[in-house]
């Protein structure tokens, strides 16, 4: 009896260890993959992103707002519309050497990277003044490039035609009088002012005999410029007047 007493008491005393063993190895593998899972939550910059703004009590709005305000390379959406008698757009210069312009009509990119047909310099657009349809685009390099294809370009435009221009990267260096004054006759009261690498978005037409409003300039300043050696890129949307005989 005594012996089968012992016996058991040595049964329970294995049993004891071994289940405070895996007890302790269950314990481990926890922590161990615990471990793992933070190390990579806060190695990946996306989750310690979302995990500051989860700490923030999911105050996100500034977040969210800067990348929805970021426009795409195709994106074309403007405010409001237009009546019927006037055609819609929406130009963008190019910023600094490394974004290209983009011009929209009514609602549709018919200039910018994803179309491939955006270029350093300055960018024109060229549509009929009396339905909107797009008759030319093209760019024309004005620092490395040759200014007689810009200026035979502006010669042929036909009275009633709507003209949109930006530029990109450097617009100015091969821009002579001639060409100046071909851009002065479509509306422009900015184009004497352009200088070196300073940004520039216009919009007019040949044979409207006026100035047009819609013109935006910025000057390239190294004390304010946005992007190290060039100034921030300018935009610009409206409604234009069908032409009208």
């Amino acid at each position: 009896m005594l012996t089968a007493r012992v016996g058991g008491k040595k049964m329970a005393r294995r049993q004891n260890f071994r289940t405070r063993v895996l007890l302790s190895t269950s314990v481990l593998v926890f922590m161990v993959i615990f471990t793992t899972v933070i190390l990579q939550t806060y190695s990946n910059p996306f989750t310690a992103d979302l995990l500051h703004a989860l700490s923030k009590g999911f105050d996100t709005s500034s977040q969210t707002s800067k990348v929805s305000a970021k426009p795409s390379a195709g994106s074309c959406a403007t405010q409001g519309g237009c009546p019927d008698d006037h055609i819609s757009f929406f130009i963008q210069s190019g910023a600094a050497n490394v974004v290209a312009p983009k011009i929209c009509i009514q609602n549709q990119l018919v200039l910018g990277t994803v179309l491939n047909n955006a270029g350093y310099g300055i960018n024109i657009v060229i549509l009929n003044g009396k339905t909107g349809e797009v008759i030319k685009t093209n760019h024309f390099d004005m620092y490395g490039g040759d200014v007689k294809p810009f200026i035979e370009l502006l010669k042929s435009i036909e009275k009633g035609s709507v003209v949109l221009m930006a530029s990109y990267d450097e617009p100015s260096s091969k821009l002579n009088e001639d060409a100046k004054k071909l851009i002065a006759e479509l509306g422009s009261s900015m184009i004497q002012s352009l200088g070196f690498r300073d940004n520039w978005v216009f919009v007019g037409g040949k044979g409207t005999e006026v100035k047009t409003n819609y013109e935006k300039y910025l000057k390239n300043d190294n004390a304010n410029n946005k992007y190290e050696n060039w100034p921030e890129l300018i935009d610009m949307q409206g409604c234009i007047p069908k032409y009208l005989e």
